[in-house]
């Protein structure tokens, strides 16, 4: 059964090693993304360093994801590990004071997010469970009002949904992290909490003056002001995750599979892949098998025609992250193949010209009843504006450079190939040998050539 959606894998102290991820690799994982939010350096460079070995092994192009932690915020600490009492109504104050924190104030580190904060914006903590309103701001303070929650400790992770933060979407960390892994090299390399196109900009000044090699970036939209300028984020990255986890506590929960529809239908109308992240199989960590609703949200995915879905803590502290690829793998061939079968819109992409030439393309192959698209590619344009258009036959992607064919696996329906020798001979009977394509009629895509060939026993 041919898997049309791709699966990207999150790497973590229950599949760094070799033989799992061996395992998990042959089993249908296609891009590897590296947290930097947890180890650094040296830990995740040998990760980077075993996948491309054992994708060598393998003869399977695999792409290496490097995830930046991004400016995550925290309050300070607190006078004690105990949790303190707060209760709706109280007042209770932020400010720059490193003295340790009571029920009543604690310390905010961040000067950038103080001199942010107006009047009537929610600060939400600990995964939106407390949720304080600004009512005061001062010169080194701000007040708010307690609208939900009950206990407040050290170091609690706050949203802001309604504040447009004034700071680099790189931090300290993140610039020494992302200077490592640029030794690296690797494929693709996501931002976290990214709010404008100014912050892929950013990132993508920061690589240019490293390395020349054209490394793509992967927004990752976790932030309400990311969500209201999605078409400029994406025009100028090269691919967006979907962080469901952050975004529904940015935005009213219900709000978010609406948020994700519309976020994957730009992104096809843009030609940029669209990875679904978050809580997918998250049962998982624990169990053997997903709750049926788990199961109905990666189907879902596959029906959305997302490029990817996303494991997160069920590969990487998970008790059987080979189980979890094996059943994400099922779930998303089944679905791929029933969305095949029963056409719906996908044909029907907003504000794609009726003569787009990857449309075209597809038309072609769904009118000849070709078995495959064969991509001779130089680059990863071709293959993502047809894979955009979403054809009901494989793209083969014909690569002579492995940072392409890398970079390549995260698209829907791309089947990268690296492979020097073919790509040079243009040989489409050498193409179909290689992959046991049955006889029977191949569109060819060479560069602006446009071809439709019959191949025989």
């Amino acid at each position: 059964m041919t898997r049309f959606t791709k699966i990207t894998a999150s790497v973590g102290p229950s599949c760094e090693t070799e033989r799992v991820l061996r395992q998990m690799i042959s089993m249908g994982v296609n891009v590897c993304r590296i947290n930097f939010s947890h180890d650094t350096g040296e830990v995740q460079g040998h990760k980077i360093d075993l996948i491309r070995k054992i994708s060598d092994e393998l003869g399977m192009p695999v792409g290496i994801m490097v995830d930046l932690q991004g400016p995550k915020h925290r309050i300070g600490n607190f006078a004690t590990e105990e949790k303190y009492q707060i209760k709706p109504g109280q007042t209770f104050r932020f400010d720059s004071d490193m003295t340790p924190g009571n029920a009543n104030r604690v310390q905010l580190p961040d000067t950038d997010v103080m001199k942010s904060l107006r009047v009537g914006d929610r600060i939400l903590l600990n995964d939106g469970k407390i949720e304080m309103q600004v009512s005061e701001i001062m010169p080194d303070a701000v007040r708010a009002k307690v609208v939900r929650g009950t206990e407040i400790w050290s170091r609690r992770g706050f949203n802001l949904p309604d504040t447009d933060i004034k700071t680099s979407v790189l931090t300290d960390k993140d610039r020494a992290d992302l200077e490592y892994a640029l030794t690296k090299n690797p494929d693709w390399v996501a931002v976290s909490f990214v709010q404008r196109p100014e912050d892929i900009a950013e990132v993508r000044d920061f690589i240019t003056q490293r390395t020349s090699r054209p490394i793509k970036i992967m927004a990752k939209i976790e932030r309400k002001n990311a969500v209201e300028k999605i078409a400029d984020i994406a025009s100028i990255a090269d691919g967006i995750m979907i962080a469901r986890g952050d975004l529904a506590i940015e935005l009213p929960y219900e709000q978010v599979p609406a948020i994700s529809r519309h976020i994957i239908r730009e992104c096809r109308r843009l030609n940029r892949p669209v990875i679904m992240a978050t809580q997918m199989l998250g049962s998982m960590v624990e169990n053997e098998f997903p709750t049926r609703a788990e199961i109905s949200d990666v189907a879902n995915a596959a029906y959305l025609h997302v490029d990817s879905t996303m494991t997160s803590e069920e590969t990487t502290i998970g008790s059987n992250p080979v189980k979890v690829i094996e059943t994400m793998d099922k779930i998303l061939s089944y679905s791929d193949m029933d969305a095949i079968a029963n056409p719906d819109d996908r044909k029907n992409i907003e504000n794609v010209a009726e003569n787009d030439w990857s449309r075209s393309v597809s038309s072609m192959a769904f009118l000849n009843h070709a078995v495959a698209i064969v991509v001779f590619a130089r680059d990863t344009i071709s293959a993502t504006e047809i894979s955009s258009r979403r054809p009901d036959v494989p793209i083969i992607a014909v690569c002579e450079d492995k940072l392409i064919a890398n970079q390549l696996c995260v698209l829907r329906g791309v089947q990268p190939v690296y492979t020097p020798d073919l790509f040079a001979q243009r040989d489409a009977y050498a193409v179909a040998h290689l992959l046991n394509l049955k006889p029977d009629k191949i569109v060819i895509v060479d560069q602006d050539k446009v071809s439709l060939r019959s191949i025989d026993e």
